[in-house]
């Protein structure tokens, strides 16, 4: 694809950029310009967008859709070229990093503020309990050991902090599912590792269309058998026992609340899927409340 080819299909996708636009911080003018310039730096990537100019321009329309930007000083969003699949001739597929995924959430309203880390076995990890951000304290220039997992923290709109958690042998399985045949899971574990953790918590955030689309784009390309959208993820522990059930629900209702308040802070739809490690953390919340509910 020569460079005037470049400039011409890239300037043809204006109006179904447009109509896609959900936005108004992303300018097609700036956009245009920012996949032009990908395209004609890489010659790799102009000639999957030649091979496939359907997939090309469906990576264009979702840069509108998903309202994410090029801008590599931002490290939000990329053009990549990558194979669906073993043998596959490589398409062009709309990328979007972990940073991305947290700044849709952000603008779009979803929440405050949120990070996703890595953990390593000679890093400190304690986990809060529900409505507490997780001490995490790191072995930064020391030796850091094997990875053995990662997190990702947000603070919600109404105070909340929310925290899901993968270990190594959750993350592995995840990129075990990946059908790309040398997709990022080889050569960006740990990004990978990250945008993963961030989509599975982002199930728990206030919705926004935005941040369901952008999964939905990811989702597409990095071949991924989880489904975003689900409701539930298998749990990794065993559960809370039914004593464990009636002892939080007696726990919520001296606390003045029902069982649904329980679910919402677990991030779960039915009270009994509660892994039985995060039992105590949950009892000495609500008790906390209950505590102050009778002060009152």
């Amino acid at each position: 694809m020569s460079n005037q080819d470049v400039v011409s299909f890239v300037n043809d996708q204006q109006v179904r950029f447009s109509s896609a636009l959900t936005s108004e911080s992303i300018v097609w003018e700036k956009e245009s310009q920012f996949a032009i310039q990908a395209l004609q730096g890489n010659e790799y990537l102009s000639k999957a967008a030649m091979n496939n100019p359907a997939a090309m321009q469906n990576a264009i329309i979702n840069i509108a859709a998903v309202g994410i930007s090029l801008n590599p000083a931002l490290k939000h969003a990329y053009l990549v070229p990558r194979s669906p699949g073993k043998g596959a001739p490589p398409k062009v597929f709309l990328d979007i990093s972990y940073q991305g995924l947290l700044h849709i959430a952000m603008t779009s309203g979803s929440i405050e503020w949120g990070q996703a880390k890595i953990v390593y076995a000679n890093d400190q990890y304690e986990n809060n309990g529900i409505d507490k951000a997780p001490i995490h304290k790191q072995n930064t220039f020391g030796d850091k050991g094997a990875i053995v997992g990662a997190y990702c923290t947000v603070k919600t709109a109404g105070g909340d902090y929310l925290t899901e958690e993968m270990d190594l042998e959750a993350l592995q399985k995840t990129a075990n599912t990946s059908k790309a045949s040398n997709g990022p899971w080889k050569m960006w574990w740990s990004e990978m590792a990250r945008k993963t953790v961030v989509k599975r918590a982002s199930k728990y955030w206030p919705k926004a269309d935005r941040v369901s689309t952008a999964a939905n784009v990811l989702n597409e390309h990095e071949g991924l058998a989880e489904d975003f959208n689900a409701k539930d993820v298998t749990p990794t522990q065993s559960t809370v026992s039914p004593e464990q059930v009636a002892a939080l629900i007696e726990a919520a209702s001296i606390a003045g609340f029902d069982e649904a308040y329980i679910c919402s802070k677990a991030r779960v739809s039915s009270i009994d899927n509660i892994e039985a490690s995060r039992f105590e953390a949950a009892m000495n919340h609500l008790k906390s409340l209950g505590i102050k509910h009778e002060s009152n």
